[in-house]
């Protein structure tokens, strides 16, 4: 994005805020397919080469501040799982690509000067650093 236009910036962030509302359902986390052997010394899964019962599907996901959380799906739903997690990825890739874009255009935008300061002397904040008063130490009222 770099070299364009502040005006061809913002028309391509307006235009990734359209894909962005586009984007659909989606979520976080993984789905996996498992096979397990049941243990049972007569079962086909017992023997040799069997990849064992399966395929299971289970969704797992970080949460931050708790630990990671999972769900066996139902073999209807893994489809659709997978999509909303393929949305995801695209949701992610797009806020990237917006939060970029962004700090191309707040590179790109004039800096607008207060009217009274001369240039090079504004605050970042917009304040100065005051008379400090309020910094002394007082002895406690009796």
């Amino acid at each position: 994005m770099s070299g364009s236009s502040l005006r061809e910036l913002e028309e391509q962030r307006d235009r990734l805020y359209a894909e962005l509302a586009a984007t659909g359902d989606f979520r976080r986390g993984s789905v996996t397919e498992n096979y397990r052997k049941c243990g049972k010394a007569n079962c086909a899964c017992a023997q040799p080469g069997h990849p064992g019962h399966g395929p299971r599907y289970l969704w797992t996901r970080s949460v931050p501040g708790s630990r990671t959380r999972g769900r066996q799906l139902a073999p209807g739903e893994v489809g659709r799982v997978r999509r909303e997690l393929a949305g995801y990825q695209q949701f992610a890739a797009l806020t990237e690509q917006i939060v970029e874009g962004n700090e191309a255009i707040c590179e790109a935008r004039p800096a607008a000067a207060p009217a009274g300061d001369p240039p090079g002397e504004q605050e970042p904040d917009g304040e100065k650093g005051g008379s400090g008063r309020g910094s002394r130490r007082r002895r406690p009222l009796r």
